[in-house]
């Protein structure tokens, strides 16, 4: 539970006094608040600087019941680590229940407040309060974030204490709950990173590295936060297709209670004796985890030593992670592609203004085949094609010489509408493509592009998928679906059985990435756990924005607006620069500045992928 600083329906309290004193700032828990009459939101914090810690102060002894509410509100948008101060406005056998990592509750505005009496007077020894809001999001104990809707209506109940007077909370909701900024303030968005059960990658043949998203307190010693994370296994949602090198029951060892990198930029884990032994190739897979997961709190990290039984086992630098797994950010693509005027596959160093674009060597690139849309495989030796009426789709490769030979798919549509969308490639080597053709929609997978396609199971989907683009890892899929004129952005699963002669694939758990958009137009995988996607709310214009996979918006969410987008592309790699096609033609976005035309002209563009 928490307090909102910003919007709302709000009648500001009275404060008590803050103090900021060595970048520490107080939260006064004693503002005065009616114990009756309308709903009021919970005093807003005002908005700190990251580096400003943000601690509450306990009840007064003759606090009343609104303002024991108020200040346990206050406490928990704190950066208490144990939540200490507010367990001082609970009874102790409240607090002893109260388990708040279990869940947080993010509300659009902080939770409004309004007295409810259970039947006694308000000079009883008894008062409760109703707390309301509007659901925007759920964090649950594995620190997973879902977005969320509907109202949040629940009761907090106080008592006085006999002897001493005081009141107290003796029964709460569980877990946490506190407004949308309160959150943004609180939290942050890391992710942790595991090895995909049933995918390797088609160049190295070694594990791929799949990004697992967590929220942790962002003041509350992320680092040790985000290895206990790691240790205790993947979220719910993404451990059917992953798996951890670390032996189960792997801990931080006994008395160990924070980490922090030295001044070489090396982080120490001391391990308990579940690791003490494992190989040394075991261990490095360990440490690649650790490293890639503290390199999404702290890029400098660059060193991870790991210890167990009071011993070293092992250490790995940075420079060495990718000899033990592969990740999605670290395929820095060649080129920048898009089909120009003449429907040919046309490439260019993604340098910008000045880049200069050339034919894709092959059959793809000579305009022999018209095209409507191309997916260039990962490693950039290969192209599937789209030809331009989107009936047949061919596999080729990117070099000079190639033929183009038969189509390997093809659809009955009766219209370039219901035919076969984009294609797309994971870094295993497969290619992935929807029919649309009503009489038979199907996602279909080509392994590492040929044979005969397999039909990709799809339970819990509604409606007709326009945009398929799989991450990396070949353990996710983004899919823009169609369901009654609304085009949403999913997400799912991929889960492959390779037990039969053949595998039996399938995408399970759609979920949206983002909720508030009525409409998306285009995506592209932007990161290993980001996309960017170009849409607009209802009622809304349209907007280019960034969104995590788990659909909770980054900080750096809206992007310089577009107009009619029709196509956008990015890349796993974070430097790679973004480009898109609208009705003024190519253009790309430098960093820190608006979307520029290029000279060039194209229809679709695109990155490997």
């Amino acid at each position: 539970m928490g307090a909102d600083r910003e919007g709302g329906r709000r009648r500001t309290p009275v404060r008590g006094t803050a103090y900021a004193v060595c970048g520490v700032v107080l939260l006064a828990g004693c503002a005065s608040m009616p114990d009756s009459g309308d709903l009021r939101g919970v005093e807003s914090t005002p908005r700190q600087e990251t580096q400003v810690r943000v601690f509450a102060l306990p009840p007064r002894d003759d606090a009343p019941p609104a303002e024991i509410v108020q200040g346990f509100l206050e406490a928990l948008t704190s950066d208490d680590p144990g939540y200490a101060t507010a367990r001082q406005y609970l009874t102790p056998s409240a607090s002893q229940l109260w388990k708040p990592e279990r869940s947080t509750t993010v509300l659009a505005d902080g939770p409004a407040t309004q007295a409810d009496r259970p039947g006694g007077r308000e000079d009883g020894d008894d008062f409760a309060f109703r707390l309301t809001g509007t659901r925007v999001a759920t964090i649950d104990a594995q620190q997973s974030y879902t977005p969320a809707s509907g109202d949040y209506d629940q009761t907090v109940h106080l008592t006085r204490d006999k002897k001493s007077g005081h009141w107290r909370i003796d029964s709460l909701p569980e877990g946490v709950v506190m407004g949308k900024s309160d959150f943004q303030r609180n939290y942050m968005s890391l992710n942790k990173y595991y090895f995909a059960s049933h995918t390797t990658s088609a160049r190295s043949g070694q594990p791929m590295a799949v990004a697992d998203p967590v929220y942790v307190r962002e003041r509350v010693d992320p680092t040790t936060q985000m290895v206990n994370s790691l240790l205790n296994g993947p979220t719910r949602w993404l451990r059917p297709v992953v798996r951890s090198s670390f032996p189960t029951g792997t801990a931080l060892s006994k008395g160990v209670t924070a980490l922090a990198p030295d001044d070489q930029n090396k982080l120490t884990v001391p391990l308990n004796d579940k690791a003490a032994r494992i190989g040394h190739g075991k261990c490095e897979e360990m440490a690649a985890q650790l490293l890639f997961t503290l390199q999404s709190l702290n890029p400098t990290v660059d060193e991870v030593e790991i210890r167990a039984g009071g011993s070293p086992v092992c250490s790995l630098v940075e420079e060495r992670a990718g000899t033990v797994a592969e990740r999605g950010a670290e395929d820095r693509p060649d080129y920048l592609y898009f089909i120009d005027a003449r429907h040919r596959l046309v490439r260019m160093t993604n340098a910008g203004d000045s880049a200069s674009s050339e034919a894709v060597p092959g059959t793809l690139g000579d305009g022999t085949k018209p095209l409507r849309s191309v997916a260039v495989a990962r490693d950039e030796h290969s192209a599937a094609g789209v030809a331009l009426d989107g009936k047949t789709l061919y596999v080729t490769s990117t070099v000079a010489g190639n033929s183009l030979g038969d189509p390997v798919l093809q659809s009955k549509g009766k219209t370039e509408a219901d035919r076969l969308t984009t294609p797309s490639w994971d870094g295993q080597g497969d290619l992935w493509v929807a029919d649309r053709d009503p009489a038979d929609p199907r996602l279909l997978l080509l392994e590492k592009g040929a044979g005969e396609p397999l039909e990709v199971l799809t339970p819990g989907l509604d409606g007709r998928i326009n945009t398929v683009r799989v991450a990396a890892d070949g353990v996710r899929i983004a899919l823009v679906v169609d369901r009654n004129g609304k085009q949403s952005l999913l997400i799912g699963r991929i889960e492959r059985d390779t037990s039969g002669e053949r595998p039996i694939v399938a995408v399970q758990e759609l979920r949206s990435a983002t909720p508030d958009l009525e409409q998306v137009t285009a995506m592209s995988w932007a990161g290993e756990n980001r996309l960017v996607v170009v849409g607009r709310e209802a009622g809304g214009v349209e907007q280019v924005q960034y969104v995590q996979s788990d659909g909770s918006i980054p900080e750096t969410g809206t992007l310089p607006g577009l107009t009619e987008v029709t196509s956008i592309a990015a890349s796993e790699d974070s430097e790679a620069p973004l480009f898109a096609t609208s009705k003024e033609g190519l253009l790309w976005l430098p960093g820190g500045s608006g979307w520029r035309t290029l000279k060039e002209t194209g229809s679709v563009a695109f990155y490997p992928g």
